[in-house]
């Protein structure tokens, strides 16, 4: 279920360094690197984890930054997945 932006808000400040992007309506977090291959490494991390949830981010790379937008595409905005798998890739 689609959560309110007064949940959303709420939950965020369990998270550090995520924000609400209101536009997507998703929860988005940029991750800088030593050098590309620790960032490529970092996205296969994430990879094996998002996929053991069967929720699927969407990543940006640029070289050594990693951008995760978070959004559940089949509710429409962020849900409790979102949050989960958040809390996954703040643990790598």
């Amino acid at each position: 279920m689609k959560l309110s932006k007064f949940e959303i808000d709420d939950k965020l400040k369990n998270l550090n360094g995520w924000i609400y992007d209101s536009e997507r309506d998703a929860i988005v977090k940029d991750f800088k690197f030593k050098n590309f291959r620790d960032a490529i490494t970092f996205v296969l991390r994430v990879a094996f984890e998002s996929e053991e949830m069967d929720h699927h981010p969407d990543i940006l790379i640029e070289y050594n930054r990693v951008r995760f937008t978070l959004r559940t595409h089949s509710e429409g905005g962020v849900t409790e997945k979102d949050f989960e798998l958040a809390y996954r890739i703040d643990k790598i």
